[in-house]
């Protein structure tokens, strides 16, 4: 600011008229008289009553986001600044934490407290936030919108900080590895690490790169560390972790969906080999997968095979309501031949790989929808204090604030469901969580992805026509309205994932129970 000319208001006020033309936006000074012409808005709106030569710091923030001001395009018609004024409106620097009421968990609200987080959790929150929005962010949206995947050099970065494995969770897998620039050690790392991760993530408004993030690895490479031999989790993994390769999980068919069992896609046992026929669908990162984590069906029941993308494996993009930088993939397998060696777990015995990979698969999910969010109603929350109709600010309005309560209630609920269940899986063993947690976890991702939805539909009442262009000021809102229905699919539907839960209820209760 020290660096710019000031002026008085009076001395502002003289530029007013078709080729000498100043605006102040938040005490700063711009010069338009050029740059009007090449206004998208249109010139005219530059000589509304009020605009010319005044203060449009209500009408810019009106219609437009702040980051806008920040644009270099933008940012070099500032001429100077208001004598005697500063700026209110300051740009958010990497790793803040948000001032606006539930717009962060209140762990992270100043004033508040909770029993899960400690101080690991608090350095890794502000270091990974930080790195994600000044690393990865600009990709992520970048790739949203151009629907290409994540360059390789992202990847190779995230490699660097260990991001996939942080993203598998505590375990073995993390042994020996510098977490983060050694922000959190391994045997710290626990599932609110993971958690905070996910959430972060899922912070920048862009679902499609959200999934291309390698998801893939997060669902596809547990089964490996969990069941494959020796010699092929010693050559699979490390290439995965440190994104040399990448992994999908094939399961889903079009002939079977949450019904596993209904899968066609076989393998018919020739000597040492497998060879696989069949088709899988709606494949997370499948169009650039090496290998493919797949149900097939053999002679003795399910069974989860390891294929590599070779001679007969074949991919194609689906194009889906999401940006195509996720990946998703129809994969065809003709007679594919592949080792016996790739069998992941038992012959037969492919349904307890996947239902334990579920679990993390699906708290995974869930975690990610919470901040989304989050985010929403961050993002309605400003929106309606700084939207001006009538006269008025928009949450003057009775049917907003109700709007407003309906969405903040809601993610505090999913807030707490989902804070209790981590703390479960951190003081349960992996054999635990598979027997006590799938319930819960089906239940609470039912409950959550539903939530979601509602405030889609709120967001989109609050925001109006704005909640329908994907750019501008409505650009979240846009995203998450058109893409929080994955949520309630991917992993297993809200009704399959209701059912699940009462099932698993229904199972433990005693036999003597009565009324």
């Amino acid at each position: 600011m020290s660096n710019f000319k000031q002026f008085t208001w009076e001395e502002v006020e003289k530029h007013n008229k078709e080729g000498d033309l100043w605006i102040v936006v938040d005490s700063k000074v711009y010069n338009v008289s050029r740059f009007a012409d090449m206004h998208p808005g249109g010139a005219n709106v530059f000589h509304m009553p009020g605009i010319a030569g005044k203060d449009t710091t209500d009408v810019f923030f009106g219609l437009h986001r702040h980051e806008v001001l920040l644009r270099p395009q933008y940012a070099r018609l500032q001429v100077g600044v208001i004598a005697n004024e500063t700026e209110q409106i300051k740009a958010p620097q990497p790793g803040d934490i948000s001032k606006v009421p539930y717009g962060e968990p209140s762990w992270l609200a100043e004033g508040f407290h909770s029993p899960y987080y400690n101080d690991s959790h608090r350095k890794f929150h502000k270091a990974l936030r930080t790195y994600l929005e000044e690393v990865v962010k600009p990709e992520a949206e970048q790739c949203e919108a151009n629907g290409k995947r994540i360059p390789q050099t992202l990847v190779e970065k995230l490699a660097q900080v260990n991001f996939l494995a942080m993203r598998l969770g505590p375990g073995k897998h993390l042994k020996g590895k510098t977490l983060l620039n050694g922000v959190v050690k391994p045997e710290e790392f626990d599932y609110f690490h993971e958690l905070i991760l996910n959430g972060e993530i899922a912070r920048f408004g862009a679902r499609g790169s959200l999934d291309g993030l390698l998801n893939g690895g997060v669902i596809g490479l547990p089964p490996i560390l969990n069941y494959g031999s020796p010699e092929l989790q010693a050559k699979v993994v490390p290439e995965v972790l440190e994104g040399r390769k990448h992994i999908a999980l094939a399961i889903t068919e079009a002939f079977a969906g949450s019904d596993v069992g209904g899968l066609q896609t076989t393998a018919t046992s020739d000597g040492n080999d497998w060879i696989i026929t069949g088709t899988k669908k709606w494949i997370t990162n499948g169009t650039f997968a090496d290998y493919f984590t797949t149900g097939c069906k053999t002679d003795t029941g399910f069974t989860v095979i390891l294929i590599p993308r070779i001679e007969g494996v074949e991919t194609k993009a689906i194009k889906t309501a999401y940006s195509a930088t996720a990946g998703t993939a129809y994969v065809t397998f003709d007679k594919v031949r592949v080792p016996k060696g790739n069998t992941l777990g038992k012959v037969g015995a492919g349904m307890s790989v996947i239902l334990t990979n579920f679990n993390h698969e699906r708290w995974m999910i869930t975690a990610s929808s919470l901040a989304a969010q989050r985010k929403i109603v961050e993002e309605c929350l400003k929106w309606s204090h700084q939207r001006l109709v009538f006269g008025k600010a928009l949450n003057s309005q009775a049917v907003i604030r109700h709007k407003l309560g309906q969405m903040i209630s809601r993610i505090e609920a999913c807030q707490n469901w989902v804070e209790n269940i981590t703390y479960q899986m951190n003081n349960m063993t992996y054999s635990e969580m598979a027997s006590n947690l799938a319930g819960p976890i089906g239940l609470m991702k039912a409950f959550v992805s539903k939530a979601g939805r509602e405030t889609a539909e709120d967001a989109t009442m609050v925001f109006g026509g704005r909640a329908l262009t994907q750019s501008g000021m409505g650009k979240y809102v846009e995203n998450f309205h058109r893409t929080s229905g994955y949520d309630a699919i991917l992993g297993g539907t809200e009704d399959i994932l209701n059912d699940l839960g009462v099932r698993q209820a229904i199972k433990k209760l005693p036999a003597t129970s009565r009324l």
